[in-house]
């Protein structure tokens, strides 16, 4: 009888998924904000506050997940360098469970990523490896992890098989606990971006697989390929442009980007995102980043639909990350000058949906 047998000692494996399941214990879930807007209307808003992670955004639910399908392939073990292509939020997670494991870290990112971004996932003992064009992250991630040896994490492939759709407390089935007890429970829009596009398929799948009558909108900023690639039905459209709203919008469609399962795609202008960001940073009292924007303004070009067809009900999105992180962009007049935007027309559309819930966006 012939006999191969590679299996190696599992102790830092069983101890590197007891690490992450007891931060995850030691974690409560994130909050759900009612977001302002006239009770005449009988809409009602929620924002899925996923800056109150550890880390700070969105990003830390989907590291957890690629840090534990990883080690649970086999893919990281003990010492194993862990690579991946970012541009921020992502790597600042990463470094996070990376230290927590006693492993190095890596972020292959843009070098126009924020200062702010970078200093986090130094913070968290990673290291910062820059490109000069966003495309060029997923060759360079790969080529760096060969190398030394290490991991390539790449989210923007395992992202969407990463996360278990079914539930185990996603962010999908954490929406839906968190709503029973709501006015309208089952949300008629759920409105979300797409940066791997994990999210916008753990949702999509959820809802799917509970029956829910909720439809998924996917928001997309200037220069991402996602629109295009939904409305021609093409997995390969590219754009070959970076976004300038960090977090979302890719040059490419990525491969955890599952268009079967959303409803709606909508355009945002990256003037939109940053008006809507300010907008409702003032709202809620602090700052929100740029995704939130982008979330927001189709959120409300929806809910104008729902108020002109006489429909009342609740909508969910996502408060991505906090605004701090980009005090010098997003939310630094002199950055949104340089960049050839103006606010005054995008501020002006938020001002009329707030005064008549009519949308010209």
């Amino acid at each position: 009888m012939k006999s191969c047998d590679r299996s190696t000692p599992r102790d830092w494996v069983d101890n590197a998924v007891r690490l992450i399941d007891a931060d995850a214990q030691r974690s409560a879930d994130t909050h759900l904000i009612r977001y302002p807007l006239p009770v005449a209307w009988n809409v009602q808003l929620y924002l899925k506050d996923e800056s109150t992670h550890i880390t700070g955004s969105l990003k830390h639910r989907l590291a957890r997940s690629l840090f534990l399908y990883a080690i649970c392939n086999g893919w990281v073990t003990e010492g194993t360098t862990v690579v991946e292509a970012s541009s921020g939020s992502t790597a600042v997670s990463e470094a996070y469970f990376a230290k927590l494991l006693g492993l190095d870290f890596v972020a292959v990112m843009p070098a126009s990523t924020s200062p702010q971004k970078i200093a986090l996932i130094e913070a968290q003992g990673g290291r910062c490896h820059f490109v000069r064009r966003p495309p060029e992250m997923y060759t360079e991630a790969a080529r760096l992890a060969a190398e030394c040896g290490g991991h390539y994490m790449d989210q923007f492939t395992h992202a969407e098989r990463a996360t278990d759709w079914r539930g185990n407390n996603n962010i999908a089935e954490s929406i839906f606990e968190q709503m029973t007890l709501e006015t309208h429970p089952v949300p008629e829009w759920v409105v979300v971006g797409a940066g791997t596009g994990g999210t916008s398929a753990t949702i999509g799948r959820y809802i799917r697989y509970r029956r829910h009558a909720t439809k998924l909108a996917v928001v997309d900023p200037e220069n991402s390929a996602f629109y295009g690639g939904y409305e021609t039905a093409d997995s390969g459209y590219e754009t070959g442009m970076s976004s300038r709203i960090e977090g979302i919008g890719r040059p490419r469609v990525e491969p955890s980007f599952v268009g079967q399962v959303v409803d709606r795609m909508i355009g945002v202008p990256d003037a939109g995102s940053i008006a809507a960001a300010r907008y409702a940073s003032k709202v809620l009292g602090r700052r929100v980043g740029g995704s939130t924007g982008t979330n927001l303004w189709g959120v409300f070009a929806i809910i104008a639909e729902m108020l002109a067809a006489g429909r009342g009900g609740s909508v969910v999105t996502l408060l991505c990350d906090g605004g701090d992180r980009y005090a010098g962009t997003y939310f630094d007049d002199a950055w949104v000058e340089l960049q050839g935007m103006s606010l005054v027309e995008p501020t002006a559309i938020l001002d009329k949906f707030v005064a008549t819930g009519e949308w010209t966006g």
